[in-house]
């Protein structure tokens, strides 16, 4: 990874903090367009650097498990659909790959094919990918909530579980194959 960011912003991350700390600036937004102007980064690598540098991106986790933990705390209440939601999911093979992130977990087989999202302390959401499909009955367009996603669930208690929502994660689950 130093290889990387040498080759491709011309230094290490441990002197891309030290830019980032001589300049006094706190916010993840102001950091990313101060390497953008300053120093004629990409959005993507001052992105990178920032989350590095900040020690906010997934990566920086040893313990992925903490992640998820983190996800509920203050909404404990949404922990059960989550569990149920990942006893289903992986009941439909064993090529799913649980890839937890600061504000959600991100479901794999070849591809992304869904997130599970404790969005607010009342509710979870449920992105799927299903590329071809209009959302419709307790679907809708996850438009600007997440743009890794093209379907949104919203789910407030473990009893709106229902097979509807499993067939829409089926769905999501074969095109990813």
């Amino acid at each position: 990874m130093q290889d990387e960011f040498i080759l491709k912003t011309g230094k290490t991350l441990e002197e891309w903090r030290n830019i980032i700390s001589a300049s006094g600036l706190q916010k993840h937004l102001e950091i990313v367009n101060f390497l953008k102007s300053d120093h004629g980064i990409t959005y993507g690598f001052a992105n990178m650097i920032t989350h590095k540098a900040r020690g906010t991106d997934a990566g920086s986790v040893e313990d992925q498990s903490q992640l998820i933990d983190d996800q509920y705390k203050g909404k404990e209440n949404l922990f059960p659909i989550y569990e149920k939601l990942m006893e289903v999911i992986c009941g439909l093979g064993d090529d799913i790959e649980e890839a937890p992130k600061k504000a959600y977990v991100s479901i794999r087989r070849k591809k992304q094919f869904a997130i599970i999202q404790p969005s607010v302390k009342t509710r979870l959401d449920l992105g799927l990918n299903i590329k071809g499909e209009e959302p419709t009955g307790i679907t809708e367009k996850a438009g600007s909530w997440n743009s890794m996603c093209t379907h949104r669930i919203k789910i407030g208690d473990i009893s709106e579980l229902n097979q509807e929502i499993f067939d829409w994660i089926k769905k999501a689950y074969d095109q990813a194959g």
